[in-house]
């Protein structure tokens, strides 16, 4: 039986791309690998939203060349949204003949065709479509978590911010069916699947382009009415488009978890306005009190961006105000770096990289100073958490989650996996939370 790898860089999108592109591969007839190095087909699904992860890759394919030497009939294929940008096809095409197979973002679903013309042809084939021509329906998906998954809702983005490649490589705006979200969503409660993660460039989006008039808070209301299904979680949210009726919603339904996503990017109108954000400083602060005021015990996480062009020590002090303000439980945080076709790449005053460096540093300092701040007030309480397996970092505890989405590891059964358990918080770190579990009498 030939077999199959999968490398994901990136987001949660493309993780559950890599879980689509299993199911195919596996309808297909392949086995899945341990590793590269016993792989029929080696799949590199990348990422272009950092500088970074372009690197990665370049340096992976460079690897998986020196493999193919050893294994010519390894099959090595690169999608993703790197793949989507039409210089990087130029440069496989150009640098790296030996790469197989080049599909984008839009035509996943064609992979195991374009394997098939591979066996035929023998010669590289670079197959980028401009635009996601239809959402496919019903296709294979190889789930990797046996407790929580995550469900597309939309797919694209309209917002266009300036430093972001996404809605060039991901396209525009386009939501599901609400009927086809909630059959996915009840085949995996039933198949035992307890968490769910509803996923879109921009959630608060969702339904804009449909012609029922369903919004995202109506498709909350229909998925927190899917029977045994315990927990709803989605991301990512937009501040922009977190409306009064999205908050009231959020609210009042059950299985919708105190855990908001909410990326800010900057704390400084100024920098905001060059960033193309849509919303001010004292919008994002009113929201957040909204929130807080209309949920209890809420979670908040953000995303920070330090150094974009034109950043001043002031814009900087506010963004370290804001953060101060809001006192987020957890940050991530990044330094800006150019994106080739994105109107920020060409804006003057790019900022020194010892200066974002100096910048990121005071930042996570405090963001870390905020988070075990934060998490020292959860001990001495006593929390509903779903068991999810074994801790990553621990092979004698166990690992759980709660509605705050905070990590939570204590000495527990195998049998709990599945299972909302109350834990009494013990102790705290600055990415987890211990406890120690309390029977039921």
């Amino acid at each position: 039986m030939k077999k199959y790898y999968i490398i994901t860089f990136g987001c949660q999108m493309n993780e559950h791309d890599s879980e689509l592109i299993a199911g195919m591969l596996e309808n297909k007839g392949y086995l899945s690998a341990e590793d590269q190095y016993d792989a029929d087909i080696v799949v590199v699904n990348t990422c272009c939203v950092r500088e970074t992860a372009e690197n990665k890759v370049f340096g992976l394919l460079g690897r998986l060349g020196q493999l193919k030497k050893q294994r010519p009939h390894l099959i090595i294929a690169m999608g993703g949204c790197m793949s989507q940008q039409v210089h990087i096809g130029k440069r496989i095409k150009q640098r790296f003949q030996y790469v197989d197979i080049v599909f984008g973002t839009h035509n996943i679903h064609m992979l195991p065709e374009l394997i098939d013309r591979v066996e035929e042809q023998k010669k590289q084939i670079i197959d980028i479509w401009p635009d996601k021509k239809e959402i496919i329906e019903g296709l294979s998906k190889k789930r990797f978590h046996g407790v929580r998954a995550w469900v597309n809702i939309m797919y694209g983005c309209n917002n266009f911010c300036t430093y972001c490649i996404v809605p060039y490589v991901r396209g525009r705006e386009k939501s599901r069916q609400p009927e086809d979200i909630i059959n996915e969503i009840q085949e995996l409660v039933q198949r035992g699947y307890k968490d769910i993660t509803l996923l879109g460039q921009n959630v608060n989006s969702y339904g804009k382009d449909l012609k029922d008039g369903v919004d995202f808070a109506d498709l909350l209301v229909k998925i927190n009415d899917i029977k045994d299904l315990c927990r709803i979680r989605y991301m990512t949210s937009h501040p922009k488009d977190f409306c009064d009726k999205l908050v009231t919603t959020v609210s009042r339904l059950n299985k919708v978890c105190e855990h908001i996503h909410l990326p800010v990017q900057a704390g400084s109108n100024h920098i905001l306005k060059k960033m193309n954000r849509g919303y001010t400083r004292e919008y994002y602060l009113e929201l957040v009190e909204k929130i807080r005021s209309a949920v209890p015990g809420v979670s908040l996480t953000t995303d920070i961006m330090v150094g974009f062009p034109g950043e001043t020590d002031a814009d900087f002090t506010d963004t370290m105000e804001l953060v101060r303000k809001v006192e987020f439980d957890s940050a991530f945080t990044f330094i800006y770096n150019k994106r080739q076709g994105t109107p920020a790449a060409g804006m003057e005053d790019q900022i020194p990289d010892e200066i974002k460096v100096e910048r990121i540093e005071k930042l996570i300092s405090l963001q870390n100073e905020i988070s075990l701040r934060n998490n020292k007030k959860e001990v001495g309480k006593t929390l509903e958490c779903l068991v999810e397996g074994p801790s990553k970092t621990n092979a004698n505890l166990m690992s759980a989650r709660t509605r705050t989405n905070k990590i939570v590891v204590f000495r527990g059964k195998q049998d709990m996996v599945g299972k909302l358990v109350p834990l009494r918080i013990t102790g705290s770190g600055l990415t987890h939370l211990e406890g120690e579990f309390i029977p039921v009498e």
